[in-house]
């Protein structure tokens, strides 16, 4: 991945705010999205998004968004647009209450869903085998690449049995010290309020959905995602508080327990992922391949000329992919 920005975004803040709001995911336009509802092993559910190759029998890609991420995050557009230009097949599953539609169980979603991730991810390799497939890939982005490599990390050999190659972008693999980060400085004024003004009033649904569930006046208080964290997310998934949350459920200390391909970008100037919490090759498995390149701030890898796309970001993490899962070379197809 080429490890320059162009002139207009000279810093990480400025490549992070950039893609999120203006970034265009790439060239021509975007077929609609295919939704499918799956009921999930505790009675509750899941929106599935798709977008059809040539052949189910082609290579596919599971994309896990970010916090509050969905089918509509420009990266997940960006990927889209991958997708069609090199015939791949894609499916982006919505973790719980993300798809526009409050879930039903008491359990939202959380950085270290590995449980979450293994059954969505057995589900799709039967379905892809059944159709004729072979190559099943996965990239996770932000809190998503946090997930997959847990998961990744937890099941050892055993994750081949599911995907041929992973990767992770610009997940936050140590919680404690991106959690620490963002709530600071500018970073608490920008990125901390972004996903506070979202999460709040999610909260608030699932408490009128389930009475009692937490306090809301604690809630209403939260002032940083420690402080949310510590309220919602921490005790409605089995942690006893923020500190064990981010702890038990970062991927970086597992890494070395990685057997699949698996590939972890983070850019050394993200706003909220220090470069000095990122894994070192000590850290991890010889299956993980590190990228750290300096620039492309928080997901905002951009393509120059002004007003410039995603593109560099998909063409790189799926090309890696493909190599390592052994699918075909990525000839574009159409679009």
């Amino acid at each position: 991945m080429q490890d320059r920005a162009p002139w207009w975004l000279p810093d990480g803040h400025s490549q992070t705010i950039w893609a999120a709001l203006w970034a265009r995911p790439g060239t021509g336009s975007l077929p609609t999205w295919h939704r499918e509802r799956w009921d999930t092993p505790d009675g509750d559910f899941i929106d599935v998004d798709w977008l059809q190759a040539s052949s189910p029998a082609r290579p596919w890609l599971v994309v896990f968004h970010g916090l509050e991420g969905s089918s509509q995050s420009h990266y997940a557009r960006a990927f889209a647009h991958w997708a069609l230009r090199h015939d791949v097949q894609l499916v982006l599953p919505h973790f719980r209450g993300c798809s526009g539609e409050l879930n039903r169980a008491p359990r939202a979603y959380h950085s270290g869903d590995h449980e979450e991730i293994h059954w969505i991810l057995v589900r799709l390799r039967a379905q892809h085998r059944s159709a004729g497939g072979r190559i099943t890939m996965a990239a996770g982005v932000s809190l998503g690449g946090n997930a997959l490599m847990r998961w990744a990390a937890e099941h050892g050999h055993a994750a081949q049995a599911q995907v041929d190659a992973i990767a992770s972008i610009c997940a936050p693999l140590d919680l404690s010290q991106s959690g620490a980060a963002i709530g600071r400085g500018l970073n608490r004024q920008i990125y901390t309020r972004m996903f506070l003004r979202s999460m709040k009033p999610k909260a608030l649904a699932k408490l009128a959905q389930h009475p009692g569930l937490f306090d809301r006046k604690r809630l209403m208080a939260a002032r940083d995602l420690y402080e949310f964290d510590n309220v919602f997310t921490a005790p409605l998934h089995g942690f006893r508080d923020t500190a064990d949350y981010w702890q038990r459920a970062s991927a970086k200390p597992g890494m070395g327990s990685i057997r699949v391909p698996a590939l972890a970008l983070n850019a050394c100037n993200d706003p909220f992922i220090p470069a000095d919490s990122l894994p070192q090759p000590q850290d991890v498995s010889p299956q993980v391949t590190l990228w750290q390149p300096r620039h492309g701030g928080h997901v905002g890898f951009a393509a120059a000329p002004w007003p410039g796309t995603l593109q560099p970001l998909p063409e790189a993490v799926g090309g890696w992919l493909l190599a390592a899962a052994g699918g075909p070379a990525p000839e574009v197809a159409h679009g």
